[in-house]
């Protein structure tokens, strides 16, 4: 049986990276004496406050204007801060999420859809659960682990070394597989062995080939489409929604309908015209921070 990989780094560690560390490190144990709420909340507070500051956010008035042209700039504002509000809770939630899976805190998640996933497992074959950077991505992670269901999670590797730990001891059913080339066959290799994948599908992919997105064309990534028509493989979308009092819902969706004349581009289409659908539902609770679509 072959091992689990490592990210491959190409830097020695830095004094910066032992100070931020150590912060990091030292936030960590402070949350973790938080309850849940009062965690999230203050995750919250301390984003949208002073997120709407950085630079950043010029990015994101910019893509949620170009989106949502219908908007005015206080609507453009408020969806912004909702931004910052969900990236805060994320942030703040992360060092305590196996109080959701594991702990007295499972109660905050409804799950929706357990029967398409149980009929995607009744075929025997590989799944492919794909889903965004939207509400609580570290949950869609986790829920092989909610849904006694194993699965292999993409991860992309922290800059810092360091943190690498924080990242690849999080409470899945599976293997952490991290995101290049490696671990590219080493998903191809446990997918051939049966077991499932999970994939966020939402990322800006420089190599990867243009997808509409809010009418624009979005450099999207392919291996989603790969692995399903290499192994005929059920595609599962998991949606994750943020509701009021620190709390989720959870969705799984009917698999998605490949046939054997769609391409990458076809299948790839469609799964970015769901993912445009759940944003417009819930726009403050996507990542718009980054620079999805070419200048």
């Amino acid at each position: 049986m072959s091992k689990e990989i490592e990210p491959v780094s190409y830097r020695k560690v830095t004094i910066l990276d032992y100070i931020t560390a150590g912060f990091a490190y030292g936030a960590i144990f402070l949350v973790r004496l938080l309850p849940f709420t009062l965690a999230s909340h203050l995750g919250a507070f301390l984003a949208s406050t002073f997120g709407p500051m950085f630079k950043k956010s010029q990015v994101a008035r910019k893509n949620i204007a170009a989106a949502f042209p219908d908007k005015t700039e206080a609507q453009i504002e408020m969806i912004l801060r909702e931004v910052w509000e969900t990236l805060g809770r994320a942030a703040f939630e992360f060092p305590i999420m196996n109080r959701l899976v594991d702990g007295n805190d499972r109660n905050r998640i409804e799950i929706e859809g357990e029967e398409h996933l149980r009929a995607a497992e009744a075929l025997g074959k590989p799944i492919l659960f794909f889903g965004a950077h939207l509400g609580s991505w570290e949950l869609i992670a986790m829920s092989s682990r909610l849904m006694n269901i194993q699965s292999n999670i993409f991860y992309r590797a922290p800059n810092n070394p360091l943190l690498l730990k924080l990242f690849t001891q999080r409470p899945i059913n599976g293997e952490m597989i991290p995101k290049g080339a490696p671990g590219a066959k080493r998903a191809f290799t446990l997918l051939k062995r049966g077991e499932n994948l999970g994939i966020l599908i939402d990322q800006k992919l420089n190599d990867g080939i243009p997808i509409p997105l809010f009418g624009r064309d979005a450099m999207t990534g392919t291996v989603l489409a790969k692995f399903a028509k290499r192994f005929d493989a059920p595609m599962v979308p998991v949606r994750c929604v943020r509701l009021p009092g620190a709390r989720f819902r959870l969705s799984f969706l009917p698999a998605l309908e490949v046939t054997e004349t769609d391409d990458e581009t076809t299948i790839m289409t469609t799964v970015n015209e769901m993912l445009e659908s759940w944003i417009k539902e819930d726009p403050g609770q996507w990542l718009w921070l980054h620079k999805r679509w070419p200048d």
